[in-house]
């Protein structure tokens, strides 16, 4: 497959069963309303990131597409995976700056130069990677361990639509009927309307918000001025990098958290579609990679491989890359229109809390699908420990820290999973 010819499908393959592999797509119309489902599902996260380290969230959308289409470019256009704003960066980015939490960061030059620093040094782990191979990732990473990975991610994220989107018991019914939406539409629709559960599904629930609200005085109404005096073309508000030692030092490390997301992430996709993407490994880090750089370079946050977009697959059972290229050119005309910002604020945040708790769960059972597909075997007590402290260190969100630098669950649970296994499995 050349980098932009994709084996064209019917939706009637998944009528019957089947899926869309990364080199097929749907007919363009079809892939492009996908690809409209995939920018809704990274948003809340990749917007959420920026708003907590006081960067500018239009930057953030756009530098997600430019960052997907460097990542489609340097892949090859043969890893389906979608690239948004990384929390792994919230806590260094915060520390750094000595952000206060509330408007602009006034120091964002200094994150900048430390999200480019630790591009820098991603890259350069990407480099050695697409030399030696991934033997060695093999033997330190297998199902129980990576399984375990993408599960915790999921688990992890799940406080945030439960903890911080809904204000109050109204807020809290309304995630309820929004996941609801999003499970009819899964389990009662056919075609392509059960294919863009994610996106009808909120849908669906933001018109019963809206109805409960503006209509019977339920709860905080819908806003939408800043939808009508949004413009429709306009500049996000572009940021330069400063380089300085203890920032770079301070951020430049999460590159092996990333290291171990986005091999996570990999891992899932590939078990998803039944195509072995380890050789396609040391470049889908180089291109995370030069993607943070850029992103650090324009003012945007640190990029990774999305959790959010990996569960939106594994629930439509479409893994066409063209989706993702789509997406990524919606993305970047996105970021240059505050009217679409503006659009996506008024969405009601107990409905975006909804659709996040269905998208994280999925990506945690995509975790356990790892370890079904693989038959790993609960009866041996090593796969058991490790996968059962794996999963309550990242849920609990279980943090080390080493002086400055904060090691959060996703990575104590990833390092705490590989160096567990490696113990464990020790010859006796």
């Amino acid at each position: 497959m050349s980098l932009f010819q994709w084996t064209e499908k019917s939706a009637d393959v998944l009528q019957q069963g089947g899926v869309i592999a990364p080199d097929e797509r749907l007919p363009w119309p079809q892939t492009a309303v996908m690809g409209v489902q995939h920018v809704i599902a990274m948003f809340g996260a990749t917007v959420l990131a920026p708003i907590l380290m006081g960067f500018d969230p239009n930057i953030a959308i756009l530098m997600s597409g430019i960052g997907t289409l460097i990542f489609f470019f340097i892949t090859g256009g043969k890893v389906p995976s979608y690239l948004g704003s990384s929390f792994a960066f919230i806590g260094v980015v915060i520390a750094a700056t000595a952000y206060a939490g509330k408007g602009p960061n006034a120091n964002i030059g200094l994150a900048l130069g430390g999200i480019i620093a630790c591009g820098a040094l991603y890259t350069l782990i990407g480099v050695i990677v697409q030399a030696v191979g991934t033997g060695w990732i093999e033997r330190f990473m297998p199902p129980v361990v990576t399984g375990a990975v993408v599960a915790v991610i999921g688990l992890n994220l799940a406080g945030i639509p439960v903890k911080n989107m809904a204000a109050g018991n109204f807020d809290a019914w309304m995630q309820l009927v929004t996941f609801v939406c999003v499970g009819l539409v899964a389990v009662l629709t056919r075609g392509m309307v059960q294919r863009l559960l994610i996106l009808v599904g909120l849908i669906v629930a933001s018109i019963i918000y809206a109805v409960l609200t503006n209509g019977l005085g339920m709860g905080k109404p819908m806003d939408l001025s800043g939808v009508l005096n949004a413009n429709w073309f306009g500049l996000p508000n572009f940021a330069a990098p400063v380089f300085e030692a203890n920032a770079m030092l301070l951020i430049a490390p999460v590159a092996i958290i990333l290291v171990a997301e986005n091999l996570g992430h990999i891992k899932a996709v590939t078990a998803m579609t039944g195509r072995n993407l380890d050789q396609y490994m040391g470049r889908a880090f180089i291109g995370d990679g030069v993607a943070t750089m850029v992103s650090g370079g324009a003012g945007g946050t640190g990029v990774t491989t999305y959790a959010e977009n990996i569960g939106v697959m594994a629930a439509t059972k479409i893994y066409s890359t063209a989706i993702f290229f789509v997406a990524a050119l919606i993305a970047v005309l996105l970021g240059f229109s505050p009217k679409f910002g503006a659009v996506i604020q008024a969405i009601p945040l107990p409905v975006m809390g909804g659709v996040s708790i269905v998208v994280f769960g999925l990506i945690a059972v995509a975790g356990a699908k790892i370890w079904v597909d693989n038959k790993v075997d609960f009866s041996d007590n090593k796969n058991l420990i490790v996968a059962a402290v794996t999963l309550v260190l990242g849920t609990g969100d279980f943090t080390l820290k080493f002086g400055q630098f904060a090691l959060g669950g996703i990575g104590t649970a990833t390092f705490g999973a590989i160096l567990l296994y490696a113990l464990l499995n020790r010859k006796r």
